[in-house]
């Protein structure tokens, strides 16, 4: 590099970002030719650069402030869904959030690092995106003290737990002192207290025995318990709760004579809102009833400070974790049928195109006709009513579906994001034992209901924004570049392509979706969409949201079960004088942190809903142990094949240690494991044959095996040239020969 100008801050901070290894200070003036008394002036610019924080120096090496150390301490924070060890930098002053670091795999005969452990890692920008990738050098002591929940085993002294956790394969022991009553095969939460004396090994003593294991009902207690989700509600919020007196009319608007009517799931438990529709000239009234959960819970009180703390409700095959008391969410909130119940109107009209042209919102007081479900309405509309439905057919129903029609239009044109993804329906019987696994249909009904409270949540996010009051809203941001690029990069292959302007519109993705309709990659390509999309939050900063294709929008809808929109239900009560439980100026100011807690929340109740259905699963198939079945790859990791099955949707592992030998390379880009030797090519959406090696309820865990007559993988030209695969950043993990049965 002889012959260069005396660089400038901006070429310093561009060499270092483009070096592949750490900088020392003679490397950059070695790069730039830096010499005799110009030396001195460059260690004069690097510690300017460093006293205004751009750089930071480590020993004999500097970096830019907002990257990570080659070498440093990590908190692990998640497993992700593909089963990826994801951390954070222990200290992080870098403006905007910590970067993720991806966790490779640790030595064989090593416990698996899980959620709160720290390790000293080496550090490297990862080349599918801008996280970094960790190799753990030394394990470090706990970030603070964890809990974990498993079996409680009795041992001739003391006892050892089974963690629960299937990211744990380290036992846990418990001293005499600290078994608080635990008996053999209990379902306990216990406390990690410091690593024990055996490598890896851990010491904890129990907190709380949740009863027998052999519990089917311990299958959600588990997810429960390990996402941290409180269950118990303080004395004071369940007194204030039970202290509530039903409504009466007063100040309220009395739309009690309106046929109003909640639809929701067979399995609901909590009814929040009601639904009527008229004509209007060439257009629509559609009136929205939502139960005045800000009428009980008041700011500031100790019921509000639970419902915050939860932040939402949790939803299991078997259960609920309210985010109100029962009281509240089952009694005086829920708009049962036949009961005067205080609401939060939204008088919405639209054209015949299905456009909002106004709308209105008032405090009332309403009586619900009748609670229905999706199955009954559709029906209904189809035309075999039951006795239920059958009065309501023509003048209650007929018109919810004449209004649905015309906001399905509109919704086309916006050219709205409309993933189908699978979602299963997991039937509990008398028992407690799963009775059935099968996909969860989805009718006009449920996009109707979904039309109209997306209308209304609209006009909540208007009527706020236009009179600058502040508002908590649903923020889904433009998908990230690297994203779509990795997206394009795996469909091309299969002659999909995510046309790409300025600007990115959920329009591009839909007419991905609409081409994949009725081909064999259809669930894929839907997967890889979402996968490809930003995660939704809760933000007072309106950025709009991208898969509606809307550029206001707020939760107003589910106040029992989401805070969200109980802090829209003040804000509208403050700004439009509908009377007390307004927000007052604290909440205003809070909104922001507000927000932070309530998206964390969501994301750990999306996690343990999960969780639970894993488990589950796993108890449904445990009993169909050596079954031979068909699915189609999910994932693809470092670490072996996810597999979706046919029929139950539940996902289980093929360990890369029971493929056919050889070495594979993980390409992330195009989601493939890649033999070294053979070409050998396993990608994401392949149909697959499967035998059942293994299904346990209480890790979540289901072991497959490619079944021996699984048809042969994908051979790819020129399979073993090594070095071309290290080139292009491909992380290598050895096949060997399965052992079978054992879990990995």
């Amino acid at each position: 590099m002889a012959g260069r100008t005396f660089p400038t801050r901006d070429d310093i901070l561009a060499f270092i970002e483009d070096s592949a290894t750490p900088v020392a200070r003679r490397d950059i003036a070695r790069a730039f030719n830096v010499r005799g008394p110009d030396r001195a002036a460059l260690r004069a610019l690097l510690k300017q650069m460093e006293d205004d924080g751009v750089l930071d120096r480590e020993r004999r090496t500097v970096r830019k402030a907002d990257t990570l150390p080659a070498v440093g301490v990590i908190v692990v924070t998640e497993i992700d869904e593909d089963g990826e060890t994801i951390a954070k930098p222990q200290t992080w002053q870098g403006e905007g959030p910590a970067p993720r670091i991806y966790v490779a795999p640790g030595r064989r005969g090593h416990p698996a690092l899980a959620p709160g452990d720290r390790a000293l890692a080496r550090l490297s920008r990862s080349s599918a995106d801008d996280g970094y990738e960790g190799r753990v050098i030394k394990r470090l002591g706990l970030e603070e003290a964890a809990r974990v929940i498993g079996i409680f085993r009795k041992k001739p002294s003391g006892g050892l737990i089974e963690p629960a956790d299937r990211r744990r394969d380290d036992g846990l022991t418990v001293s005499e002192t600290g078994m608080a009553g635990a008996r053999d095969g209990d379902l306990v939460v216990a406390e990690v207290l410091s690593r024990g004396r055996r490598p890896g090994g851990k010491e904890a003593h129990v907190l709380e025995v949740l009863g027998s294991a052999t519990d089917p009902r311990a299958i959600s207690l588990i997810a429960i318990h390990a996402a941290g989700i409180p269950t118990v509600f303080p004395d004071e919020a369940i007194a204030q709760a039970e202290a509530a007196e039903p409504p009466v009319l007063g100040d309220r608007v009395d739309v009690r004579a309106l046929p109003l009517v909640t639809i929701d799931g067979a399995d609901a438990r909590d009814f929040d809102d009601a639904v009527f529709a008229e004509p209007d000239g060439d257009g629509w009234h559609l009136v929205v009833a939502i139960a005045d959960v800000a009428h009980y819970v008041t700011p500031d009180s100790a019921l509000d400070r639970e419902a915050r703390r939860r932040g939402n409700s949790c939803y299991f095959p078997d259960r609920v974790v309210p985010m109100l008391p029962e009281a509240l969410s089952n009694g005086l909130c829920s708009l049962v049928p036949q009961q005067d119940r205080a609401c939060l109107v939204a008088h919405l009209w639209i054209d015949g195109q299905g456009e909002l042209r106004r709308h209105r919102f008032e405090r009332g007081l309403m009586r619900s006709r009748a609670r229905l479900t999706y199955e009954q309405v559709q029906a209904a509309a189809d035309g075999t009513p039951d006795d239920t439905t059958a009065a309501l057919a023509g003048p209650v129903i007929q018109p919810l579906y004449g209004a649905y029609r015309a906001l399905a239009a509109a919704r086309a044109r916006r050219g709205t994001l409309d993933l189908d993804l699978p979602e299963p329906l997991i039937t509990i019987g008398a028992d407690g034992r799963v009775a059935g696994i099968g996909p969860r249909l989805r009718l006009d009904s449920h996009r109707l209901i979904e039309e109209f409270m997306i209308t209304a949540n609209v006009a909540a996010a208007q009527t706020l924004s236009d009179r600058q009051t502040p508002c908590l809203f649903r923020v889904h941001p433009l998908p990230d570049r690297v994203r779509v690029e990795a997206l394009n990069d795996f469909l091309a292959p299969l002659g999909y392509t995510v046309r790409k302007g300025q600007v990115i519109t959920p329009r591009a993705f839909t007419r991905i979706l609409d081409r994949a309709t009725d081909r064999p990659e259809k669930d894929v390509v839907h997967q890889l969409v979402l996968r490809a999309q930003a995660q939704a939050f809760y933000s007072p900063e309106n950025q709009g949201h991208f898969g509606l294709a809307l550029a206001r929008y707020a939760h107003f809808t589910s106040p029992i079960r989401r805070y969200a929109d109980l802090t829209v239900h003040r804000g509208l009560i403050r700004v439009l004088r509908l009377g007390a439980g307004g927000a007052p100026d604290t909440e205003l100011d809070q909104l922001g942190e507000i927000g932070v807690a309530i998206s964390s929340t969501e994301r750990r109740a999306v996690g343990a809903e999960r969780d639970a259905n894993d488990r589950y699963m796993a108890a449904f198939l445990s009993t169909r142990i050596g079954a031979r079945l068909t699915g189609r790859v999910s994932g693809v990791t470092r670490f072996g094949l996810f597999v979706r099955l046919s029929g139950s949707g539940a996902d289980g592992l093929v360990p890369i240690s029971s493929l056919p030998e050889d070495f594979y390379d993980h390409e992330e880009a195009t989601h493939c494991l890649i033999g070294r030797r053979w070409g050998r090519v396993y990608r994401l959406g392949m149909a697959v044959k499967v035998d059942l090696v293994d299904a346990d309820p209480l890790t979540a865990s289901t072991l497959l095996r490619l079944a021996e007559d699984q048809e042969p993988a994908d051979i790819k030209q020129g399979g073993g040239d090594r070095r071309d695969r290290r080139s292009r950043g491909l992380k290598p993990a050895r096949s060997r020969p399965p052992r079978s049965g054992r879990r990995r």
